[in-house]
């Protein structure tokens, strides 16, 4: 078996040699593509199919007061060295309401379409971190936990995970966790269907390193500015909610 170790260090030494080549030349010279930023002339389309359903409420919840909430996020992630937009929307879907008075909710689902870092085959998948506190108080729009799943650019295919899809910065147990703050107010797009919209920021957080990445995850790391500590990173969000009441 020593010569299958000594081959698979090859490729392993052979492959992270591509990657770093192409992540400093990228990350360094600036190659990134174009950003857009523009917000919409009127309300997205919502797809409440990812509401939590009725049954999976919390027990004594009353349906009839609780609602289901899409929100669409677009804007700009700055951690460690990835200085990126978010062009295209993540789709956050969730249920609130109260139970006894407590303010209650419960996580659906998460979408969000790769980022590509800079000019590197780098790619950056946002997603759900396990855990998320949407209620808005006078200090903070709310919490949410994110990982991004690294993926690569191999070909027309598009981007696929490295490795065995477990490679991210940060995970579950280690996600980067943003309290977000308003930076615009909430204004009513649409009163029928009710849609509103506001501005967040957090720019306190810490990233963490990369997770589950193999050997991989050192050369990942020193190329990715990671972990990054509190102060150095971004996340400002442009929001837009879809909101339905379940009766």
């Amino acid at each position: 078996m020593k010569p299958m170790r000594v081959t698979m260090n090859r490729v392993v030494r052979r492959f992270a040699g591509v990657v770093v080549g192409a992540l400093f030349a990228g990350l360094m010279l600036g190659a990134a593509p174009a950003h857009g930023t523009e917000a919409p002339a009127r309300p997205p389309e919502f797809d409440f199919s990812a509401c939590p359903a009725v049954e999976e409420l919390p027990a004594g919840a009353d349906a009839g007061t609780w609602r289901c909430e899409v929100m669409h996020a677009t804007g700009r992630v700055r951690l460690g060295t990835v200085d990126e937009d978010l062009a295209e929307p993540m789709r956050i879907t969730f249920a609130e309401g109260r139970v006894g008075g407590e303010f209650r909710q419960v996580f659906g689902r998460m979408a969000s379409i790769p980022i590509r870092v800079g000019g590197t085959p780098l790619t950056l998948l946002p997603q759900y971190g396990g855990y998320a506190d949407f209620l808005s108080d006078g200090t903070r729009r709310g919490e949410f936990d994110m990982k991004f799943a690294i993926g690569a650019v191999t070909g027309a295919d598009g981007p696929r995970a490295l490795p065995a899809g477990h490679c991210s910065i940060g995970s579950e147990e280690d996600a980067v966790h943003l309290v977000l703050k308003d930076t615009v107010p909430t204004r009513v797009m649409s009163e029928d269907p009710l849609v509103v919209a506001f501005g967040a920021q957090d720019a306190e957080f810490a990233a963490p390193g990369t997770s589950g990445c193999g050997p991989l995850g050192r050369v990942l790391d020193r190329v990715l500015g990671l972990p990054s500590a509190a102060g150095a990173n971004t996340f400002d969000m442009e929001v837009t909610v879809g909101i339905r009441p379940y009766a």
